[in-house]
């Protein structure tokens, strides 16, 4: 039997059904991780020199913030190492020094979760629970912990389970799967990718 943590409230588990109408690129960042079942099916959380901007594992291994990263490439075309990589070099102190680092490492950075965390708090994309109640649409990140102490990144997908939960889309050791699995741990965290700004029309 898999655990299954108390969220607080019937009324917060019946909100993690449908959202609100995802944007297109939620859409299309959910595609993108769905893209992914079949081929990333290893977790394996190994450093690795990579290249930059740009650079990746081995498609078919990674860990959880790996299927984050790859969505957001090839879905609405994001690279986070290389805009974690920017914004650390500049604002270094203001990330978790967990790891000991004494600088910037973009092999790694934009792979640990409590780092994204604090690249998307401070681009503006958190989205705060109203009154203890999450309502979530596709295409939201939402960080987590796997007992006892694991930090996670899953994307909410556009399906919902018979019971009206919103799956997930994660790699949470089996390589990427989509699963009911929102309400399973302590939530630590809710982010939302903006649309591109819109051009300008000629008056």
């Amino acid at each position: 039997m898999k655990p299954l943590f108390q969220i607080g409230s019937v009324l917060l588990l019946t909100a993690l059904c449908l959202g609100a109408g995802p944007v297109l690129e939620s859409t299309n960042l959910v595609t993108a991780a769905r893209a992914q079942i079949g081929k990333t099916v290893r977790y394996d959380p190994a450093y690795r020199k990579l290249d930059y901007p740009n650079g990746d594992v081995p498609l078919e291994s990674g860990v959880c913030t790996d299927v984050v990263i790859r969505a957001l490439r090839s879905g609405p075309g994001i690279d986070l190492q290389q805009r974690v990589h920017e914004d650390m070099k500049q604002n270094f102190a203001q990330y978790p020094k967990n790891w000991g680092l004494k600088k910037p490492d973009p092999n790694i950075d934009h792979r640990r979760v409590p780092n994204l965390q604090t690249y998307f708090k401070r681009s503006g994309w958190e989205i705060e629970a109203k009154d203890g109640v999450r309502t979530f649409q596709a295409g939201d990140l939402v960080t987590c912990i796997v007992p006892p102490n694991l930090p996670h990144i899953m994307i909410v997908s556009d399906k919902s389970s018979d019971a009206g939960r919103r799956l997930v889309l994660h790699n949470i050791g089996k390589g990427t799967q989509e699963e009911d699995r929102l309400a399973d741990f302590r939530i630590t965290g809710q982010y939302r990718v903006p649309p591109p700004p819109q051009p300008r029309r000629s008056p």
